[in-house]
């Protein structure tokens, strides 16, 4: 540590240059990944934070809530196997809506279910829907942004039906767009009323629902699979991949992790690289009076720890920063979970990205580089 210290206090220019462009990778990557997880939660925000482990949807419709349609029999079936308590029916509906008196409109889903069931999310302002209590949604709060509050009419167009905003719950969306949640009878008469005006021909008998979310174990799952072919056992991990443009979206951002990461490795390992050439006679002396190449490697690899980490935590300070500049609408998200992930596997990459120069230092001759040093 002695020499590593000594060194690096000597060539403060030098160390500094390499330490403000780990520190721009750091921050870049940093950054990106924050972006990129922030975009996944809020494009699958409401089925995340839904507490089931499955749900069963109609075969072929390719793990999309969307595509699928299922009537009551399913749930009752699903209810059997796992118990009633771990079954709750759930629509979803991407549409436009307008509020009363506004000609703005604004593309949301809406999302049916029991409201006294365990998929209805806490209601963070306002009253929360019943059963009973028809013609009441809940918003999120990202609709505040378009104007809407308590009490304001919203009109679907598809429908042409009509509810009154009830309270408002946080972090809902499906798709990158607001969710609005319906009790099971608004959601059954919005099902009778598209296909009136679609004349679709459907007769509306009988409820029918886009998928069944349950509680289930592997074993619970399969015997749901066995008692139900025409439809599909989909996990929740899948459900989410399968949301339009996920997949996508998140595979172009990590690529540019993953190459932002190579980058950093590389630029890295050519900086040590050229220095410890610099260095060579230095190093020959070195082990000409004794020292061990142990000694000299953990030394290289010292430096490149404490840049790393030194650039790192500055990095995850600017982070937090900037994390509180932006604007509310923006979605970003860097968990404790995937930032220690993030650090540890750049000081992981910083070091690999050393190791070039490590192999150099183990294969400088003394004698050699004594000899070059003196002539």
């Amino acid at each position: 540590m002695y020499l590593a210290i000594r060194e690096m206090r000597f060539a403060k220019v030098r160390y500094s240059l390499i330490a403000i462009i780990m520190l721009l990778v750091t921050f870049l990557v940093l950054f990106v990944t924050g972006l990129a997880s922030g975009l996944a939660y809020d494009n699958a925000a409401s089925i995340q934070n839904m507490d089931a482990t499955h749900f069963i949807m109609e075969k072929d419709s390719n793990h999309r809530f969307t595509r699928s349609r299922l009537g009551e029999q399913v749930r009752i079936q699903a209810g059997i196997i796992t118990g009633q308590e771990n079954v709750q029916p759930l629509g979803v509906k991407m549409t436009t809506m307008t509020a009363e008196g506004t000609t703005g409109k604004l593309d949301v889903t809406l999302l049916g279910m029991n409201p006294a069931g365990w998929l209805m999310p806490k209601v963070t302002e306002g009253e929360p829907i019943t059963s009973g209590a028809t013609g009441r949604v809940l918003v999120d709060r990202k609709l505040k942004d378009s104007g809407i509050g308590l009490g304001t009419f919203l009109v679907d167009q598809a429908s042409g039906l009509k509810w009154t905003v009830s309270g408002f719950v946080s972090h809902e969306s499906y798709s990158h767009s607001p969710a609005v949640f319906l009790n099971e009878h608004d959601w059954q008469q919005l099902q009778l009323e598209t296909a009136a005006r679609t004349e679709t021909g459907e007769s509306g008998d009988g409820k029918s629902y886009n998928a069944i979310a349950v509680k289930a174990n592997k074993h619970q799952a399969k015997q749901l699979a066995a008692a139900l072919p025409d439809s599909e056992i989909v996990t929740k991990p899948q459900a989410v991949s399968a949301i339009p443009g996920y997949k996508e979206e998140q595979g172009s951002l990590w690529m540019m992790i993953i190459f932002l990461f190579l980058i950093s490795s590389f630029v890295l390992a050519v900086f040590f690289y050229v220095i410890t050439i610099q260095k060579s006679s230095q190093f020959g002396v070195l082990k000409a009076i004794g020292t061990p190449t142990v000694y000299l490697v953990r030394s290289v690899s010292l430096q490149v720890l404490l840049l790393s980490t030194g650039s790192l935590i500055i990095s995850i300070l600017l982070i937090q920063v900037m994390k509180a500049l932006l604007p509310g609408g923006m979605p970003f998200l860097l968990q404790p979970s995937t930032l220690a992930f993030t650090s540890g596997a750049f000081i992981v990459m910083s070091l690999a990205g050393s190791l070039l120069s490590v192999w150099k230092v183990t294969r400088i001759d003394a004698v050699d580089a004594i000899g070059r040093s003196a002539a």
